[in-house]
């Protein structure tokens, strides 16, 4: 990146928001490089003068409203001030194994947002299993006032975040309808077939894929299987080796000078992959992580290890673990499985997630470009589908960049239950530009979905708490399915009609 004197639109939202979106080692690297050559752009110059100090002095106030907002992001900086500190003891260990119960709050709390006014005590006694350290926050009593506050989603019992995913309603119930027993039955029959018609796959996959099949659908969608039957078990067996074969060869490597910031970075982050769910927090699984994310990284110098990748490895996981698992997945012991099924589910979620980011790649080079033009045809597009909203985050001065930024590179897995993700991926399987061009229609879907709740918000910081700390929690299907629907309207209106597109 050559040397400005001018801020760009992007990095001006970066400036904003990098500390709440901060997710990528990419985009910490950019705000060290402003941070050297504008000083005026340092966390101390930013934390006193706030984002008035990027403008002349001269630059009259328009009234008392800009005023207070600057006063709103003036606290709310300070309140944030601490989002990219990390422990040197980090620096020393992180070849050290890793054990849940010694890691520092640093190391598990770097994404949360930040705490609850005082004046809202929150029961630290955890429940239930949640999936980000933001719904750690959130017992059942401090789930039902929030929503209440907010007149969101009617409260429902807590459900499981990851067992039985496919088969749950959102009350949580297990269920198996007719309707369900024939959509499986049509599952088996085109999987059977000896050569498995994909477009009818796709069909039947958009709403939903039955856990039992799961699995082997997903593998067939990504194009790690053929559809032929009789070739699938030597591709597995060929691929399965070629993955193990590249650990032998490379993973060795990981602590030699040029690999060795890669492997600290990967090893710092895989204890923040979904920190309270037991099965992510297992020494064997942690492994498996390092090795599937320092492979691909050095397989793909054009853009290496991106802090959020991490979390893309886990829906392919669960899933194909889910092949072995009866119980609930988020409390199953993976060192109980035969070496070889181990070895099986690792391989599998390698390649199926290398498909995945063969087609948003951009995302995670240099700059990260795809994610830039993705937020800005996010912001065109709700710039024409709602305009209330896009000229409330205009008054307030939100930048679609500090809220959409984790919605792009993380795929909306930071603000959806695995469960939901799960379900949500289905549909992306599905579609044949799921993950690179349906994503966008989803994001604008999910956000115009709390529409109500955004226009009640009354300053900027409640606006940014909102809409990085959206409450999900109790969402199933039938709020995914419904999202999906609003995002395929959205679709089918604007996706080939440009001038409708842009103003």
């Amino acid at each position: 990146m050559g040397k400005t004197k001018d801020l760009s639109a992007f990095e001006h939202g970066l400036v904003v928001g990098a500390r709440r979106t901060g997710l990528c080692q990419e985009l910490e690297r950019c705000w060290v490089f402003h941070a050297q050559q504008f000083p005026c752009l340092s966390t101390m110059h930013w934390s006193q003068h706030g984002p008035a100090s990027l403008f002349p002095k001269d630059t009259p106030k328009a009234n008392n409203l800009k005023s207070k907002k600057a006063s709103s992001f003036h606290e709310f900086a300070r309140s944030t001030n601490d989002a990219w500190d990390i422990d040197d003891e980090e620096d020393e260990d992180f070849l050290a194994p890793i054990h849940p119960s010694s890691l520092p709050p640093t190391l598990l709390s770097t994404h949360q947002v930040p705490p609850l006014p005082p004046q809202q005590p929150i029961n630290t006694t955890i429940e239930v299993v949640v999936k980000s350290s933001s719904e750690a926050q959130l017992n059942t009593n401090t789930v039902r006032s929030t929503l209440q506050k907010q007149q969101s989603l009617p409260v429902r019992p807590i459900i499981p975040l990851v067992a039985r995913i496919s088969d749950q309603n959102s009350s949580g119930a297990p269920i198996m309808t007719v309707r369900d027993k024939s959509r499986l039955d049509k599952f088996k029959y085109l999987l059977s077939c000896p050569n498995t018609d994909l477009e009818e796959l796709r069909k039947h996959s958009w709403s939903g894929i039955p856990r039992e099949v799961r699995p082997i659908t997903w593998r067939l969608l990504s194009g790690y299987l053929p559809v032929n039957m009789e070739r699938r078990d030597l591709v597995l067996k060929r691929k399965r080796d070629e993955y193990f074969g590249f650990i032998e060869q490379y993973y060795h490597s990981r602590t030699d000078e040029t690999y060795k910031d890669t492997y600290r970075q990967i090893h710092i982050d895989i204890p923040r992959t979904n920190p309270l769910i037991p099965l992510f927090q297992q020494p064997a699984v942690q492994e498996v992580f390092e090795r599937i994310l320092f492979i691909w990284a050095i397989r793909h110098p054009a853009s290496g290890y991106v802090q959020g990748i991490n979390d893309l490895v886990t829906p392919f996981f669960v899933v194909f673990l889910s092949e072995f698992v009866e119980e609930d997945v988020e409390n199953f012991d993976v060192a109980s499985l035969p070496l070889d099924t181990q070895r099986n589910i690792e391989a599998d979620s390698f390649w199926c997630m290398t498909k995945l980011l063969d087609g948003i790649q951009d995302n995670y080079t240099f700059a990260q470009p795809g994610i830039q033009n993705k937020v800005k045809a996010l912001e065109e597009l709700v710039s024409r589908i709602d305009e209330d909203i896009h000229n409330y985050f205009k008054r307030y001065e939100v930048e679609y960049l500090q809220f959409a930024f984790r919605w792009m590179n993380n795929l909306l897995m930071r603000e959806l239950p695995l469960r939901c993700t799960i379900r949500l991926w289905d549909t992306y399987q599905a579609e044949q530009e799921g993950f690179s061009h349906f994503h966008l229609y989803v994001c604008a879907a999910f956000l115009i979905e709390w529409r109500k709740e955004i226009l009640s918000m009354v300053d900027f910081q409640g606006l940014l708490m909102l809409l990085q700390n959206l409450p999900t929690i109790h969402w199933g299907n039938e709020e995914v399915g419904l999202l999906l629907a609003e995002a395929y309207r959205l679709k089918y209106m604007f996706a080939d009609a440009p001038n409708h597109y842009k103003r």
